[in-house]
């Protein structure tokens, strides 16, 4: 049999999803200021396709450091774009966007380091005394459920920036916006997304401490 390439690698079946979610990405951030239809259905099916690949990875045993890599950068990058222009649109909130920035970018990165750093197979590799991480990580459906949440909650915020677009009746509140009503059913799941991430980070933090800690003990003896 003979030996897998580099090349081969970086065309595996999962690998070339990761590269359409990248296309399909930064299709929509051309489309975004004035065509919210369009952007909405096609960062949708950027977002629909990270669910796609790690399950072709799975079924051709086509697994990947580098589709890993791929995967969460295309993660950080599409959901920080998006951001981005949220900062635009609603510029009195833009403190708030560029600390959910850094909070997803930071603990994503510094977790991956970690826990690579410190001999773990993946990132999502989680010990059950961390229950709310080893929940958000171990079962596929929650991750999944998560993770649209916190895109759609996004999407939402983007769609309330177009005030021309639908809006509905509701009793008591009368005429509300779609993004209100999206925004307000995805506001659970985002929160959780958020403590996650602050939970992955703090979980970081200390598997780097304790590394560090032992490297200076051993070197005290």
């Amino acid at each position: 049999m003979a030996n897998i390439t580099a090349k081969q690698v970086l065309w595996y079946i999962p690998n070339q999803i990761g590269y359409t979610r990248v296309f399909t990405a930064i299709l929509s951030f051309f489309l975004m200021a004035k065509h919210p239809i369009w952007t909405t259905w096609i960062y949708g099916v950027s977002c629909l396709l990270d669910a796609l690949d790690g399950t072709m990875a799975r079924k051709y045993n086509q697994t990947s450091g580098f589709g890993a890599v791929l995967d969460m950068v295309t993660d950080r990058s599409t959901t920080s774009s998006l951001i981005c222009y949220l900062c635009v649109v609603f510029p009195k909130y833009a403190p708030l966007f560029q600390l959910l920035i850094s909070l997803d970018l930071s603990s994503h990165y510094m977790h991956m380091y970690a826990t690579l750093s410190s001999g773990g197979a993946s990132h999502k590799s989680i010990e059950k005394e961390q229950w709310l991480l080893y929940l958000y990580y171990s079962r596929r459906s929650v991750l999944f459920t998560v993770c649209a949440f916190n895109e759609i909650f996004y999407l939402a915020l983007y769609l309330y920036s177009f005030p021309q677009l639908w809006h509905f009746s509701l009793p008591i509140f009368g005429s509300t916006h779609v993004g209100a009503i999206i925004g307000v059913i995805c506001l659970p799941g985002y929160v959780f997304k958020q403590i996650a991430n602050v939970i992955q980070m703090n979980r970081a933090a200390m598997l780097l401490a304790t590394k560090d800690a032992d490297n200076a003990n051993l070197k005290r003896t």
